[in-house]
């Protein structure tokens, strides 16, 4: 079993989507989680981003999670959606160097940032979504070209 952990900043909007996106790929040998670095515990994830996940017949079941040594320990593998939050993580947890990538970085697109739609209109979310759901393919592909565990 391969633990992925997405992580964004309030793991209400990226982190979410992504984990349900991944979660609805129903792919063996992988668990799924999402947390964020300044999460509110128990959030909701934000009204734009249930909208769209619904748009898309995906489901979801989502409590924000603030990212502590538990989620750290439990991942084998961390996919953030900025540098920055990759930086903030490895510095924050030693431990995470060479576990914790950026999302585009771990697909091979170099280490760019997923659009933070927060703020933004559901326009704005659904682009992020589509951004995301392609990255989630990649992934899986990434997985499935693997085998046993996924690697950078």
């Amino acid at each position: 079993m391969t633990n992925i952990l997405f992580v964004c900043t309030g793991n209400t909007c990226r982190s979410p989507m992504a984990a349900a996106l991944l979660q609805d790929k129903d792919v063996d040998g992988l668990a799924v989680n999402s947390a964020g670095i300044f999460a509110m515990e128990g959030a909701d994830a934000s009204p734009l981003a249930k909208q769209v996940l619904n748009e898309n017949d995906i489901k979801y079941d989502h409590s924000s999670t603030l990212l502590t040594e538990k989620e750290v320990d439990w991942a084998d593998v961390i996919l953030t959606m900025t540098k920055s939050h990759k930086d903030l993580i490895n510095s924050r947890f030693g431990k995470t160097i060479g576990k914790t990538f950026t999302l585009k970085e771990f697909v091979d697109e170099g280490e760019k940032d997923v659009a933070d739609p927060f703020g933004g209109n559901i326009d704005t979310y659904r682009q992020t979504f589509q951004e995301l759901a392609e990255l989630i393919e990649k992934l899986v592909e990434k997985f499935a070209e693997d085998g046993e565990g996924l690697e950078a």
